[in-house]
């Protein structure tokens, strides 16, 4: 503690522990030159310390950036809230105090509200909507700080992949100036984005990469090739490796490819974390499968959008808990992650087998064209257990399949309207009318299907283990946005969570709601400095109104913005200030440990090598 003989009685400079920023990559000549203090035995006085809070009398100078006070402050840990002030400077916390002497440039009164450190979207895929707008306001007026993208990634990309990007795209267009996932990050962050932002990279994309969009199986030089591929993502910055097993061409991976893929990832310091092969018939076959990638890899395993998928599995749950919880009792660290809806949302791609789509987009539609194709399709989308493949469209009928996002402008008006009308429109069955709105479309079209039991989703929202994704883009209601319909997940996914289900129905308490989207998500995602409010830590922080914090949207009109959050500050920033988005790019690239940037980064031989959090 260093005392300036010009404070007041009282008032002090502490000097906390030495702090590495993480600096954005310089391709954009945007690295940013941060100060470091390392203080050792030296006696500095505050006054050298021009950089640091200053505290001194009658000088109108304030004290710190930001002062909020008052408020009930949840550390992220779990631990007892209490009222207490918090001080930032910089993008840093540097004071929690029951009283914080001083001034600040920002003073905030949070009395009756509750200040946390700002939220983790475990799945977030607002991959294309930061390009649009860098706000990512349906999140951020949720709390959100931090974007994590996954399933598949943007990057590695190679000129063919590239080459067919831009005709694939919806509403949102714009160019491919970017090779590998780093560099798409650091596209974002010179852009300019509100959240911060960090990704997995994906097994499907590398597969992708060296072999195409179809059905095939790697030589060992092409598991080779993707190995290394994943190895320089993971020194790039990536957390982690993910996958989407249910899609094209990502299905068509066995276990020992993944678990070739995972094993790099790990000796990289990063999880594994998938959108399972099955959250339905072959729900408890795909558990296993990612316990044994875990094993197998040395690190620990996530399932993303942890479901019990169709009427028939919705007694799975009991069964499929038990498996984790015995797994994690041998050591093996699994988690999952969840949004807080029956209804999920993809494509018709997750309503037709995976043999149809071998090969792309362009491949699946002109095979969608031949009479006899569409014959033996339809048939297995009426088939409610393939067997081989995730039917989503027979876990949820015609009915509970609900049109959300077209790309052709013809056929925008039929979003909110489900598959069962427009059969019923056009005279058709509800298979081939899902056919033709692929081939007319040009796209997957995104749809929702509603399959989930509202008994499970609570009782998966009460498991310690549980973090939350809303699995969606990051729109606002205006602009581009409004050329689709949305799941209600984009707007309303974390706020429903502390309002309906904490508030209203107290499936779990306000404090552990917290936990599980600030501490939880960080320690698992192996995060410095981020997740719990914090000495030293980076000034994410989220001040909001328990006892108003609400969701508005639904199916019926999804655009609709969360109350109740009031200021969110990114990298000590604000994002969002009395409810309105300020507009800044206080948003950075969060990367993970082994990125090569830092000190210390780069692989290692064993995962061993590396702390992993129980």
């Amino acid at each position: 503690m260093i005392q300036d003989t010009n404070c007041p009685t009282g008032a002090s400079v502490e000097i906390f522990e030495p702090m590495i920023v993480e600096p954005s990559s310089d391709r954009f000549g945007l690295r940013r030159v941060r100060k470091r203090l390392i203080v050792g035995s030296l006696l500095l006085t505050a006054s050298a310390l021009s950089f640091l809070p200053q505290v001194r009398a009658g000088s109108p100078a304030p004290v710190y950036d930001v002062i909020i006070r008052n408020g009930e402050l949840f550390d992220g840990s779990g631990a007892k809230s209490r009222v207490a002030d918090i001080a930032v400077h910089g993008d840093r916390i540097v004071a929690i105090a029951d009283h914080i002497s001083g001034s600040a440039k920002v003073e905030i009164d949070a009395r009756g509200k509750a200040v946390a450190p700002g939220f983790i979207n475990m799945l977030a895929h607002p991959e294309e909507s930061l390009i649009a707008d860098g706000r990512a306001l349906s999140d951020l007026r949720q709390g959100v700080t931090l974007e994590v993208l996954g399933e598949d990634s943007m990057g590695p990309v190679n000129a063919r992949m590239k080459a067919l990007m831009p005709a694939r795209q919806g509403d949102i267009k714009y160019p491919i100036n970017w090779n590998t996932l780093s560099e798409y990050l650091e596209m974002l962050e010179h852009k300019g984005i509100a959240p911060n932002v960090a990704s997995f990279v994906g097994a499907g994309t590398v597969r992708n990469y060296v072999l195409g969009e179809g059905d095939v199986q790697p030589t060992p030089e092409q598991v080779s090739a993707m190995q290394q591929l994943v190895r320089e993502q993971m020194e790039g910055g990536a957390l982690g490796l993910s996958d989407a097993l249910i899609y094209s061409p990502n299905t068509y991976a066995k276990t020992p490819e993944l678990i070739a893929l995972a094993k790099v990832s790990a000796q990289c310091g990063g999880m594994y974390i998938a959108h399972i092969r099955s959250e339905g018939d072959r729900l408890e076959q795909a558990v296993q499968e990612t316990f044994d990638i875990a094993r197998a890899s040395g690190a620990p395993a996530e399932i993303y959008h942890f479901k019990q998928a169709g009427r028939d599995n919705w007694g799975k749950f009991d069964t499929v808990v038990r498996m984790i919880e015995a797994e994690r009792a041998k050591g093996v660290r699994v988690t999952a992650d969840m949004y807080t809806y029956t209804a999920g949302a993809t494509g018709f791609d997750a309503a037709m087998p995976s043999w149809v789509q071998s090969g792309g987009l362009e491949d699946w539609i002109a095979r969608l064209k031949d009479p006899a194709i569409r014959a033996r399709v339809a048939s297995e989308m009426r088939n409610p257990h393939p067997g081989t493949w995730e039917n989503l469209y027979a876990g949820a009928g015609a009915e509970g399949t609900l049109l959300l996002a077209f790309k052709n402008p013809a056929l925008k008006p039929l979003a909110g309207k489900t598959l069962a009308e427009v059969a019923r429109m056009r005279g058709k069955s509800p298979e081939e009318t899902a056919m033709d709105l692929v081939v007319e479309d040009g796209t997957r079209v995104g749809v929702a299907y509603f399959l989930m039991s509202e008994e499970n989703v609570q009782r998966a929202i009460a498991l310690p283990w549980m973090s939350f994704g809303s699995d969606e883009a990051a729109p606002a209601p205006e602009g581009v946005f409004l050329l689709a319909h949305n799941h209600p997940r984009a707007y309303g996914n974390f706020a429903r969570l502390l309002g309906h289900y904490v508030r209203e129905k107290q499936v779990i308490s306000l404090t552990e709601a917290i936990r599980r989207l600030t501490s939880l998500p960080a320690d698992n995602l192996s995060l410095k400095d981020r997740g719990r409010l914090k000495k030293g830590y980076f000034a994410d922080i989220v001040v909001f109104d328990p006892k108003t914090i609400s969701d508005h949207a639904t199916f019926a009109d999804a655009a609709q913005l969360a109350t109740g959050v009031d200021d969110v500050l990114v990298n000590g920033a604000f994002a969002l200030r009395n409810g309105k988005p300020t507009g800044g790019a206080t948003g950075r690239v969060v990367r993970g440990r082994a990125w090569t940037g830092a000190p210390g980064g780069g692989c290692r031989k064993s995962p061993s090598e590396w702390t992993w959090s129980k």
